[in-house]
C-alpha cells in the first residue's frame, strides 16, 4: 500500500475553466487536494500540482519507493474529474503545458466543454419529448442548459404540491375541490364551474319593509 512522503518534484498547473465546485480529491501519496474553481470575473483558476515519491509497503518491514511526477498526478486528477459523468464527458479541467494556459489551450477547453454541454441538452430534449416529465431531467443537464444560456421547458421545476386541510392528501395549488375527500377548498371557484349552487345574495329585511310602504310617481321616483 502506498503512503505519502514529503519528497516533491517540479510543479505543473491544473487549469479549471468551469465554475462548478468539485469535492476534494484524495490520494495516498498526497492526502487531500481541492481543485480550485474560478471566482466571479475570473476566466480560469489554477491549482499547482507537485510531484511526489510514493512508498509501497512490501511487508516484513520492506518498502519500495517510486517516483510520481507532477504531470502524472495532474493528468490523473483531470481524467478523474472530466470522466465523472461517463464516457466522453468533459468538465473544463486540463493540464497546461506551462505555468499559465495559452489562448489556444483555453479555446480548446471551451470548445470541448460546450460540445459536452450541448450533448447533455440534446439528451434532455429527447427525454422531455418522450416523457414531458421534469423528474427525468438530471441536474447536470439543467446546469448545462443554464451555462449555455438556453431557455428550456424542462428547466423549471414543477410547483410543489399543497396539502388538503381535511384529508392531508397532496393536491395541486389552487384547486377548488379535493379529489380524494371531496372537500370544497375554494367555494367561489367551485360555484363558477357548477360544482356547487351559487349562493343567493341576502336582502336587507328593513330595506324591503321601507320600500314596500312607499308609492312611486309616473317617473318611478318615490312620491313624497
Amino acid at each position: 500500500m502506498a503512503t505519502a512522503t514529503a519528497a516533491e518534484t517540479a510543479s505543473v498547473s491544473l487549469v479549471n475553466i468551469s465554475t462548478e465546485k468539485w469535492p476534494p480529491r484524495h490520494r495516498t501519496y498526497f492526502g487531500s487536494l481541492e481543485v480550485r474553481s474560478p471566482e466571479s470575473g475570473e476566466p480560469y483558476a489554477i491549482t499547482p500540482i507537485r510531484g511526489c515519491t510514493g512508498v509501497m509497503d512490501l511487508g516484513d518491514k520492506r518498502i519500495m519507493e517510486y517516483r510520481i511526477t507532477a504531470r502524472e498526478i495532474a493528468e490523473d486528477l483531470a481524467r478523474e474529474i472530466n470522466g465523472d459523468s461517463g464516457e466522453g464527458s468533459f468538465h473544463g479541467v486540463f493540464v497546461a503545458a506551462g505555468p499559465e494556459p495559452t489562448e489556444a489551450e483555453l479555446a480548446d477547453a471551451h470548445r470541448r466543454l460546450e460540445e459536452f454541454q450541448r450533448c447533455l441538452v440534446a439528451a434532455a430534449d429527447l427525454e422531455w419529448e418522450r416523457t414531458k416529465n421534469p423528474m427525468f431531467i438530471t441536474d447536470l443537464e439543467r446546469r448545462a442548459a443554464r451555462q449555455l444560456g438556453l431557455e428550456k421547458p424542462w428547466l423549471y421545476d414543477p410547483k410543489p404540491l399543497a396539502e388538503c386541510p381535511v384529508c392531508a392528501e397532496k393536491i395541486k395549488p389552487g384547486v377548488a375541490v379535493c379529489k380524494s375527500c371531496g372537500a370544497i377548498l375554494d367555494r367561489e371557484k367551485a360555484a363558477q364551474y357548477g360544482l356547487i349552487p351559487h349562493a343567493r345574495p341576502r336582502r336587507n329585511a328593513s330595506a324591503i319593509q321601507d320600500g314596500a310602504g312607499k308609492q312611486t310617481d309616473e317617473e318611478g321616483k318615490p312620491s313624497q
